[in-house]
């Protein structure tokens, strides 16, 4: 089910606000549990608090800390980025957000403010986000003081922009509307939307829009002289008070702000008389320019009255006063109460969120992102703490991968190797781990040695391996290692930084063996492309398999894809597309297609495919249109090892893609083999796919 709501737009001043307080109304009139998030704010002085959160938490009393609120302040994304650490970015907001959505029923997202970088950067950000929490998008534009081209024509930039990046616009919402142009506002938005997205137009209302003295007192820095429990009145218009007061009278609207010099005692006594008469309107509020202050009479005069609306003192002129205010843009806090109850009753009358409800909490999102299918790894490895053994103890990308493993408190470490020898490498990478943490073990001293020979030599001595080739093989790392999964020593293993892959997996095979019903051991890897997460298989183990080893491998592969929550969607790829290709090697990957089809009915598969047609949705759908796995196959399967390899480095290398594995598949118990060429985040990843396995899935 999902569980989040994301608001989006491409602007500031969109009354993105408005929607967030109207849904977050609703929302908590179907459950009694919403949280609210923000990924960027704008920075705000030590001790101060984001309006939007703070006016978020304090009116709906939701039971959430500030700073679990957000992501990060503008400064410092800006930071982060500058020190090439954007990746970051995304996994703190993932982590954040999570939290919250294990907290909470829904969780209500509210984008970033535009009021800082480019809009264009700010705005992909924000597609960023939304498609790596996989929830669906509300968007938000202003209409005021565009033409009708410019607002639908920003819009469907947007709402493209979304959905090329395979992220859900669940409605579409213009504000600031003039009334008369409501019905044009929603055709308009129809013309280009599909009929599952809701369309809603909002008026533009003065009531929110102007500022309140609040905001003109903080803008102008200011001092109350009277009427300060007044101060949320809000301003309808504002003229400056400069003619004589009989002339002035007759300009006085609703609500008007009265800007005059300080000294004009006519002006403001009529201005406060005016607003107690039935015969003029009402006002808001005066202020007074020039660092002038009225007479101590007139003071004591207005400080007598049984009515009284704020009175400001300021220090700049009328001409720039006049034009601070006119550029005032209103905002909503947690004191404006008013405010706050406008726009709600405003989101109610104009926007029916129920029928998109049930949609929204339905909605599943197309694949996984690699940064979310990260965040979900360590979250798994989390829930049932698994201990792996690493052989190489002295490898520096081991280290490394083990200090960031344990300070995460991710799983149970022991390395093999001589002590002495470890500390000292430790040492010299300069590098923090707490000894107390981790076992280190060193296998020709170790106190179960002994103990482990003879179950190897029990094992496999009708292989004519006698006792003393036992100890032999037991001063061995990788056949250490792998005796302390067999003896339940140790949960997985991972292997391969400095050994061949052949070194790692023979002892797995001499004594872990296979799972019943496997006859094959396969690897895949898992590769976190831009947008999604694929698996390729077998890209490690297997040289030329055979169609029926190819069936199994499939199999295997699809069985970890589903384990590790990507759906399958399986491309069995050859030179050919379809029926068209003839030859040995393309019956094969036929053949082994139908063997998979037969054992498995279940699985989604195509076969044989080229690499384009499966991963190409517009190629796809012109070899094979009537697949449903071509153009978004998510499990890849390479006919050999020559292609499967070479290609997994080619996509790695010329796109940037992170490769997790190779993860093995098939052994009973986890044993998994890196790439002498392997990086500490290949360690640390990989050690976290073993403990998972170790899992049990």
């Amino acid at each position: 089910m999902n569980k989040g709501i994301y608001i989006a737009t491409l602007e500031s001043n969109s009354g993105k606000s408005l929607i967030s307080l109207g849904l977050m109304r609703t929302l908590l009139g179907k459950t009694q549990k919403v949280g609210y998030f923000r990924p960027i704010i704008d920075d705000v002085e030590n001790g101060q608090k984001d309006n939007h959160i703070d006016t978020i938490i304090s009116y709906f009393k939701i039971p959430l800390k500030y700073n679990d609120a957000f992501g990060f302040t503008r400064s410092e994304i800006i930071q982060k980025r500058n020190e090439g650490k954007s990746g970051e970015i995304i996994d703190t907001i993932i982590r954040k957000y999570k939290k919250l959505e294990d907290e909470f029923d829904i969780v209500l997202v509210e984008g970033s403010d535009f009021s800082g970088e480019p809009n264009v950067f700010e705005f992909d950000v924000n597609v960023l986000i939304a498609k790596n929490l996989g929830i669906p998008v509300i968007i938000v534009a202003s209409g005021k003081g565009k033409t009708k081209e410019v607002l639908f024509g920003n819009l469907q930039m947007v709402y493209q922009a979304f959905v090329n990046k395979d992220v859900r616009v669940l409605a579409m919402v213009t504000n600031k509307i003039q009334l008369q142009n409501m019905d044009l506002a929603l055709n308009g938005m129809r013309e280009f939307l599909p009929e599952d997205v809701g369309v809603f137009a909002i008026p533009l209302l003065d009531t929110l829009s102007n500022p309140t003295l609040k905001e003109i007192l903080k803008e102008l820095e200011g001092k109350v002289l009277f009427g300060e429990e007044f101060m949320d009145n809000q301003t309808g218009n504002f003229g400056v008070g400069a003619m004589q007061l009989r002339n002035y009278l007759n300009h006085l609207k609703d609500e008007s702000l009265v800007i005059t010099p300080g000294d004009r005692a006519d002006i403001i006594l009529g201005a406060l008389q005016a607003n107690v008469s039935t015969n003029y309107p009402r006002i808001s509020g005066i202020v007074l320019t020039g660092g002038l202050i009225p007479e101590e009479s007139i003071l004591k005069l207005i400080d007598g009255l049984s009515q009284v609306v704020p009175i400001i003192s300021v220090e700049e002129g009328t001409f720039n006063v006049t034009n601070q205010i006119g550029a005032i843009k209103s905002n909503i806090y947690a004191d404006s109460i008013q405010k706050i109850e406008t726009s709600i009753s405003t989101f109610e009358k104009y926007i029916s969120f129920d029928p998109l409800l049930e949609r929204m909490i339905n909605f599943e999102p197309k694949g996984i992102t690699p940064r979310m299918f990260q965040y979900s790894l360590v979250k798994r490895a989390q829930q049932s703490r698994k201990h792996i053994v690493l052989p190489e103890g002295t490898d520096d990308r081991i280290l490394i991968a083990t200090s960031r493993l344990i300070d995460m408190d991710l799983v149970d470490i022991t390395l093999l190797g001589n002590e002495d020898a470890i500390k000292e490498k430790i040492r010299v990478l300069g590098i923090s781990i707490d000894l107390n943490k981790v076992n280190i073990i060193d296998p020709a001293s170790a106190k179960n040695f002994d103990d482990y020979a003879q179950t190897y030599y029990e094992l496999r001595k009708h292989k004519n391996i006698n006792l003393d080739m036992a100890r032999d093989r037991m001063n061995d790392v990788s056949y250490y290692g792998t005796m302390m999964i067999y003896k339940g020593h140790a949960d997985g293993m991972v292997s391969g930084a400095a050994h061949t892959t052949q070194h790692t997996i023979i002892p797995a095979l001499q004594f872990i063996k296979t799972k019943p019903g496997v006859s094959v051991v396969s690897s895949v890897f898992f590769m976190c492309l831009e947008d999604r997460v694929s698996v390729f298989g077998d890209c490690a183990i297997n040289p030329n398999p055979t169609a029926e080893e190819l069936a199994e491998i499939t199999i295997s592969s699809a069985e970890s894809s589903e384990a590790f929550g990507i759906e399958p969607k399986i491309a069995m790829l050859s030179y050919s597309s379809g029926t068209s290709g003839k030859g040995e090697d393309v019956d094969r990957v036929r053949q082994a297609t139908e063997i998979v089809k037969n054992l498995r009915p279940d699985l989604k598969i195509e076969g044989p495919i080229q690499y384009d047609a499966a991963v190409d949705l517009s190629i796809g759908k012109s070899k094979l249109p009537d697949s449903e796995v071509a153009g978004q196959a998510s499990v890849l399967i390479f006919p050999d090892l020559n292609t499967g390899n070479n290609t997994y480095k080619a996509v790695q290398r010329e796109t940037g893609a992170l490769a997790i594995g190779p993860m093995l598949q098939g052994l009973n118990k986890p044993v998994n083999d890196l790439s002498r060429g392997c990086t500490v985040d290949d360690v640390f990843n990989t050690v976290i796919l073993t403990a998972i396995q170790a899992q049990g899935i």
